[in-house]
């Protein structure tokens, strides 16, 4: 059997271990995380990259404790998974999902919290609930293709509960990106909708969410990358160039 190794990713050994989703140390996006998981990190936030005995990387988890995570969740004594993936097919259904989780698990209960939360949804850039329910989470709440997913040890906390992000859309009237550094690749997405904008003439005001309140009060179930056009939800994740020219087509009736 494989040796198998959690590696923790600190402020002193990002730039060795990578940030698991990006690798290349000298991609812009790799940049803009790296200084946004390095702001985070003294708010609680962990990742955990898990290699084999080759020092391959087969999968990571990144958690944070819930009242600072990025996402439109309310649980303060709850740890919350902001990303977890096994990335090559062939590794999944191994065990490799259930040594992340653990750490996630070990590491609430070093902080005496009550237990772990996660969001999932059958949609794109976030993971299905069946493979948290494997670990023993539980449904506790749901909002559009959004659900939250809890697993406690004190049966006396509450569960954590979703935040309501679809009041804030209406004030966004006109074309808004909004958007963070939590995910490497957003930075690249925002570059590339301002310039296809540019190309058809469109006004796209960015917003770069700068704290997890902002995050948490962000007018989309993802928290951290939303597509609105006059006080409507387009997209709640990573959007390429020639996808957002197929919605402009569509919005525009081009």
């Amino acid at each position: 059997m494989e040796s198998l190794k959690i590696i923790d990713v600190t402020k002193d050994n990002v730039n060795k271990e990578t940030l698991f989703c990006i690798k290349d140390i000298k991609n812009p996006g790799f940049e803009s995380k790296r200084k946004w998981f390095e702001k985070r990190f003294d708010e609680g936030l962990r990742l955990r990259i898990l290699k084999n005995d080759t020092d391959k990387m087969i999968g990571f988890i990144e958690f944070i404790p819930a009242s600072k995570a990025w996402r439109p969740v309310d649980g303060d004594d709850f740890l919350f998974i902001h990303c977890m993936s096994v990335h090559s097919k062939k590794d999944r259904n191994q065990g490799y999902g259930t040594m992340l989780v653990q750490e996630a698990e070990k590491e609430a209960k070093k902080l005496n919290m009550s237990g772990v939360c996660v969001m999932t949804s059958k949609g794109s850039w976030i993971a299905n609930k069946t493979i948290f329910e494997k670990f023993g989470f539980t449904e506790v709440d749901k909002k559009g293709r959004f659900e939250l997913l809890s697993k406690k040890w004190n049966p006396d906390a509450e569960h954590p509960k979703l935040i309501d992000w679809t009041e804030k859309q209406k004030q966004y009237q006109g074309w808004h990106l909004v958007y963070a550094d939590q995910c490497p690749w957003h930075e690249k997405s925002a570059f590339d909708l301002l310039n296809t904008a540019m190309d058809y003439g469109i006004e796209l005001k960015l917003t770069k969410l700068e704290t997890s309140d902002e995050a948490k009060n962000a007018p989309s179930g993802f928290g951290v990358f939303s597509l609105l056009h006059n006080g409507k939800l387009i997209d709640d994740h990573y959007l390429s160039a020639t996808r957002f020219k197929n919605i402009l087509k569509k919005e525009l009736n081009l």
